[in-house]
C-alpha cells in the first residue's frame, strides 16, 4: 500500500469523526505488517479527558483484535474538510505509538513521511 492511499484511508476515516465540540475530524489509517489497515476517527466527549483521538482509537482497535506488528500510520485531521495541512499527533498519541511500534513506524502525514524517533526522540520506556 502506499503512502498516499493509506493518507486516503486516513481521510475517509475522518468523516466518521464525532466532533461536535471542536469541529476538528481527524482520521488515521494503521497499516499491520500483515497488510490489514485499521481506521480509527476522534471521538469526542462533553467531559473532554474522555474523548479518544483518532490515532489511538485505530492503535486501539488494532490491539484489541491480536494484532502487535505495525508499519505505518496515516493521519489527516482539519475543521473544513481540507486535509492538505499536517495534522501532527499529540504527545499522548506519540506515547501509546511507542508502547506499540518500534521507532521506525512511519508515520504519514500531508507533508510527508516521519519516523517515530523523529517526532518522539527519546521517549520513555518501562
Amino acid at each position: 500500500m502506499t503512502d498516499k492511499e493509506l493518507f486516503e484511508l486516513a481521510v475517509k476515516a475522518a468523516e466518521n469523526a464525532y466532533c461536535k465540540y471542536s469541529g476538528f475530524s481527524v482520521g488515521a489509517a494503521l497499516l499491520c505488517e500483515d497488510g490489514e489497515v485499521f481506521t480509527g476517527c476522534n471521538i469526542e466527549n462533553g467531559s473532554y479527558p474522555l474523548g479518544n483521538c483518532a490515532e489511538r482509537t485505530a492503535i486501539f482497535k488494532a490491539v484489541s483484535e491480536g494484532r502487535r506488528a505495525f508499519i505505518a500510520i496515516a493521519i489527516a485531521g482539519s475543521s473544513d474538510g481540507d486535509f492538505s495541512a499536517p495534522c501532527y499527533p499529540c504527545g499522548a498519541c506519540r506515547q501509546v505509538m511507542s508502547e506499540f511500534c518500534e521507532g521506525s513506524l512511519r508515520i504519514i502525514l500531508s507533508d510527508g513521511a516521519y519516523t517515530l524517533d523523529e517526532l518522539l526522540p527519546k521517549r520513555f520506556k518501562l
